[in-house]
């Protein structure tokens, strides 16, 4: 049934309430809040309350129009109240003041005892207040202020007693409490009309992130992918049967203190069922996901709902050894490197385990994968239980984009590296540097160990002896990629000669 608001110029104001709302939810705790408002104005000026508003709603970001266009609106004046009836407040409305408390006796007989309300100890949602209301509750807490006012204090008999005597019983509420977050705007409207408005607004409290859970059997490189996309409303309000799409890409958007579209590509995730499936598409320079159909968005809850699935999803174990232990120079500070001799002695044994796999068509995905957390499992062959291989995080990842995630660190595949050689010639402003790489498996099988090494950025280099092949990374870096055997070791070395001006 739709509400109607009948709104009269001057009066006391009415009442309108939300029809179907939709929501755009960012990955970055906002939300874009979309009602329609039943409303029935008179040529000029109209009060109009908008009850059942989020508690973390911002104020300044409100916009009111026709969608028709057939009536020009205009907020001459707008109130946003969050202080919602409740114990707390009622009693710092009293303060002051007496009023009757009911106290059980133990017997289960009831009374009234008569007290002065001298504190309420109503602490006021400062979060609901955007950021000034933040400040204050920072500042009143630092001056210790803030949590003393949480106790009250109230007199019965002439003796003053730091806690509730009983349940407080109030009288009637006044014309001005209100149940949930309102709007209070003094409107103007071109022409009388009875329309459906729209209103929209930014909010707080209102969140969504990605996980991906990928299952390979114990052996193989191939595995299953599921996908969840986790709702997080702590906004403050319920959406009945809304419609909601989730924004993904990193949206600049100014944080408190301690909109065209691009494309038209649609894609179903997963593979095709009867049931809706969760559609995506380019907007703007973000992906836009919408879900299949309505769904009710409780205050407080958290929804979980499956937006992909692939299987045979090919994938590559790397084993990856890094074996410089960078200590103080992490910065790859060139000159404090190229003082210290002592650079390049420490080894780090660690070799590193990589999933790759590629996003695409072929490889039974091929779709923009929002940021997200991932959860490797491998089936156990003989009972068929998933156990936990490691977990890591993807950024936002478009199609046909090769995703590579760090899941630990290799058991039975070690490295050791140690510098060979080290001379400087000053007269002939060269340095010239040899290292050897030992890489063992302990494993039954082979494996490829990919031996990444940084070299100084500050001058010119060559490596003018080597063991095997290389391939160059990039202007500071070279990758030798070394198959080991089983039960076996390889022994990797280079000189690299640099020369400076």
């Amino acid at each position: 049934m739709r509400t109607r608001l009948l709104a009269v110029p001057f009066l006391l104001p009415t009442v309108a309430a939300a029809q179907g709302p939709a929501l755009t939810i960012y990955n970055q705790d906002f939300a874009v809040v979309r009602d329609k408002v039943a409303l029935d104005l008179r040529e000029g000026s109209n009060d109009v309350q908008f009850v059942g508003v989020t508690t973390h709603l911002e104020p300044d970001s409100v916009v009111l129009r026709d969608p028709t266009g057939k009536v020009q609106l205009s907020i001459q004046e707008q109130n946003f109240r969050a202080d919602t009836i409740s114990q707390g407040l009622l009693l710092s409305r009293y303060e002051g003041k007496e009023i009757d408390f009911l106290v059980t006796d133990r017997d289960g007989t009831e009374r009234t005892v008569r007290g002065k309300v001298i504190r309420s100890g109503y602490q006021p949602n400062y979060a609901a207040m955007g950021r000034y209301g933040q400040q204050f509750a920072m500042r009143q807490s630092q001056l210790g202020s803030y949590d003393e006012a949480g106790q009250p204090i109230v007199e019965v008999g002439g003796q003053l007693r730091f806690s509730l005597p009983g349940q407080p019983v109030f009288p009637a509420l006044t014309d001005d409490s209100i149940l949930m977050p309102t709007l209070s705007w003094r409107l103007f409207a071109t022409a009388a009309s009875k329309l459906d408005a729209e209103v929209s607004y930014v909010t707080g409290g209102m969140s969504w992130n990605a996980a991906y859970n990928l299952v390979a059997p114990e052996q193989g490189d191939t595995m299953d992918v599921v996908g969840w996309i986790t709702i997080d409303n702590q906004s403050g309000k319920t959406f009945p049967t809304a419609t909601i799409k989730l924004m993904a890409g990193d949206v600049n958007k100014l944080q408190e203190p301690e909109a065209g579209q691009a494309g038209r590509e649609d894609v179903f995730l997963g593979a095709r069922a009867a049931a809706p499936q969760v559609t995506e598409k380019a907007f703007d320079e973000f992906h836009l996901y919408s879900l299949p159909q309505p769904t009710t968005l409780r205050n407080r809850q958290q929804k979980q709902v499956e937006f992909v699935r692939a299987t045979g999803v090919a994938t590559k174990t790397l084993y990856v050894y890094n074996g410089a232990a960078l200590g103080p120079y992490r910065g790859w500070n060139g000159e404090a490197i190229r003082d210290n001799p002592d650079y390049g002695t420490q080894s780090n044994p660690k070799i590193w385990v990589m999933r790759e796999f590629v996003n695409s068509q072929a490889n039974g995905l091929g779709i923009a994968l929002p940021k997200g957390r991932t959860r490797f499992y491998r089936r156990d062959d003989q009972d068929g239980r998933l156990e936990f291989t490691g977990e890591n995080l993807i950024d936002h990842t478009p199609k046909d984009e090769t995703v590579r995630i760090y899941t630990g660190d290799a058991f039975d595949v070690v490295g050791e590296r140690k510098r060979a050689d080290y001379q400087v010639h000053n007269g002939k402003r060269q340095l010239e540097e040899a290292f050897e790489i030992h890489l063992r498996n302990k494993k039954d099988t082979a494996v490829e160990v990919r031996v990444f090494e940084r070299l100084y950025r500050w001058v010119n280099w060559q490596v003018i002896q080597k063991s095997h092949d290389f391939i160059k990374v990039d202007a500071q870096s070279i990758e030798f990629r070394v198959p080991v055997p089983p039960s076996g070791e390889i022994v990797v070395t280079y000189r690299v000669r640099y020369d400076w001006q």
